[in-house]
């Protein structure tokens, strides 16, 4: 389908070699729109450390460079594609990597100084973006664009981790480790969900300074894995905590955070570790209630939990303002990457040109 925008150029980061830094230079829109396809301007983009795995080759070698990439975004309609019934022109839109309702189009391919950029079903580091209608979940006029990033991965997968995955339950005890963007999203969630204790673990104080003013009720410094367990049975007692989240994906702390559940507890991990390490864990509780299980984005539903995470915010239930966000223009996106990979508290947002 030939479309109006054809051949547009737009500003992107490109991932044109593994373990380097992002090339950001102009790229050029296909020239049609196929079978369920959406394109999109594209506002602002969050960071996530699954960007961080992709630049580092976490999985093993990149088969795909040159590629674009990024999953979470907010962003206004330009054109559809055939087929495309969800989304319309010049909607406002939540760009996300967990399937929705709509079609699952073809990925894209963008040109690049003569060369093929590859792209997957949606990717929000490029200005211009042709993305699949199922990555797509249209939101009011009204909601602040710079805010919807957090829609698209960090609040919908911390608070599906929390009410899907673990079903964090009013009362029940919960441990968050790693106070990043979706371990300080998790936290939001268990206090709204009326949680006590909410305990934070983190290695860096900001981040657990944050945490408090977000809902928890006690943090501990993660440097010591015996006097972080100790520290939990002093608050916890020989119980243990009813729910335990992992965010960091490291494989020593998801240890730590499996002891540190109860015996009926559930643990749920959020946070993907190096394929190439491994856990060792003792298995007998799993027999006798213990639940360990992982999460894939909390078991989002898209075009069901968006919807409803923006009527809590209309009715002034949720505040997404309060999660601290760092603005970057897309020109200082590796100065964000460097940030995210440092720990530095907070989401790492950037601005789109």
């Amino acid at each position: 389908m030939e479309f109006v925008n054809a051949g547009q150029i737009g500003s992107a980061a490109i991932l044109a070699e593994s373990h380097a830094p992002l090339v950001v230079d102009e790229v050029r829109v296909p020239d049609s729109l196929e079978y369920g396809q959406v394109l999109v301007r594209v506002h602002y983009s969050g960071l996530c450390a699954s960007q961080v795995h992709e630049i580092e080759a976490r999985k093993g070698p990149d088969r795909y460079l040159p590629h674009l990439l990024g999953h979470e975004g907010s962003a206004t309609v330009l054109e559809v594609g055939p087929g495309v019934s969800t989304v319309k022109r010049d909607d406002n839109v939540v760009m996300h990597w967990r399937p929705g309702s709509g079609i699952q189009s073809p990925n894209p391919h963008y040109q690049w100084a003569g060369r093929i950029v590859n792209a997957g079903s949606v990717t929000t580091f490029n200005s211009f973006a042709v993305v699949s209608e199922n990555r797509l979940t249209q939101i009011p006029k009204w909601f602040d664009l710079r805010l919807a990033p957090l829609l698209g991965c960090a609040i919908t997968t911390a608070f599906g981790a929390i009410g899907n995955d673990a079903g964090l339950k009013v009362g029940e005890s919960i441990v968050v480790f790693g106070a990043g963007g979706v371990g300080l999203a998790a936290i939001h969630a268990a206090r709204m969900t009326c949680a006590y204790p909410i305990i934070a673990v983190d290695l860096v104080p900001e981040k657990l300074e944050v945490a408090m003013t977000l809902g928890a009720t006690h943090v501990l410094d993660g440097g010591q894995t015996m006097e972080v367990l100790a520290s939990l049975k002093d608050l916890l007692g020989d119980e243990g905590a009813d729910v335990v989240i992992d965010t960091t994906g490291v494989t020593s702390v998801i240890g730590t955070a499996y002891q540190a559940c109860g015996p009926q507890g559930r643990t749920v991990l959020v946070g993907v570790p190096d394929s190439r390490e491994s856990v060792s864990i003792y298995t007998l509780p799993l027999h006798f209630g213990k639940v360990l299980t992982g999460s894939h984005g909390g078991s989002t539903i898209p075009q069901r939990d968006i919807p409803r995470l923006v009527r809590l915010v209309e009715a002034g239930k949720l505040d997404l303002a309060v999660f601290p966000l760092t603005e970057h223009p897309l020109s200082e996106i590796n100065v964000a990457m460097d940030a995210l990979k440092q720990g530095v508290a907070g989401r790492q947002l950037i601005r789109l040109p």
